[in-house]
């Protein structure tokens, strides 16, 4: 009776076994298995802010950041409200390095009115011309890659002091520079508006002075 009866429940699991599809048992199986462990918790993927800022800035105020370039790859970057000013209306194909500084100007509210390209080894002068004709109420951001010293001139340089930079007189030869300026109004003081850094035949770049940024958040209602 006993071989008989286990003849047959083998018989029978076999039987079954062909019957019923494989999901059908190992998912419940599966199921009880995961009781046992432990819940695993994963953070969400942070969110991406304006200009790829750490923090967001309010709604009332303008996200900007500037970076300078680094070595002969990373160029220098312009952005304002996640845009990039830069890439839009200021760089040329015909060069390999765009010749700086460079200035975008923004008129409030919002509005990218201008941006230009100044070879500092030949157009000083197109300098002071470009920041004199930037209308009253508008931001300039400035920024260098490659030598924006070497060639400019005096006027230049104190036209830009004029609007509140306190390092334009130390740029030397390949020195990256970062500067925002407001025309017509005035900043905040809380707001990190330049930053310089000279080169050093010490660093990964051989000669090319490490690339800086300046970023914040500008309020909305200052004009």
């Amino acid at each position: 009776g006993l071989l008989l009866t286990s003849c047959a429940a083998w018989y029978l699991g076999c039987l079954f076994a062909g019957l019923i599809p494989k999901e059908t048992i190992t998912k419940p199986i599966a199921n009880l298995q995961d009781i046992g462990k432990k819940p695993v918790l994963r953070a969400p993927d942070p969110k991406r802010q304006k200009c790829d800022h750490w923090s967001p800035c309010s709604p009332g105020s303008y996200a900007y950041r500037i970076l300078s370039g680094g070595g002969t790859e990373k160029m220098a970057k312009i952005c304002f409200e996640d845009n990039l000013l830069v890439l839009e209306c200021c760089f040329t194909t015909d060069r390999f390095l765009p010749p700086f500084p460079l200035i975008s100007v923004i008129n409030l509210p919002f509005r990218v009115i201008e941006c230009c390209v100044i070879d500092s080894t030949d157009h000083s002068r197109e300098m002071v011309t470009f920041i004199k004709n930037a209308p009253e109420g508008s931001l300039l951001l400035m920024v260098t890659h490659d030598d924006g010293s070497t060639q400019l001139k005096n006027d230049a340089k104190k036209l830009v002091e004029e609007l509140g930079s306190k390092e334009i007189w130390n740029m030397k030869f390949r020195s990256s520079w970062a500067f925002i300026a407001a025309k017509g109004f005035k900043l905040p003081n809380d707001i990190q508006t330049e930053k310089i850094n000279h080169s050093d035949k010490n660093n990964r770049y051989g000669g090319w002075p490490a690339e800086i940024q300046i970023e914040g958040c500008i309020p909305r209602n200052l004009i």
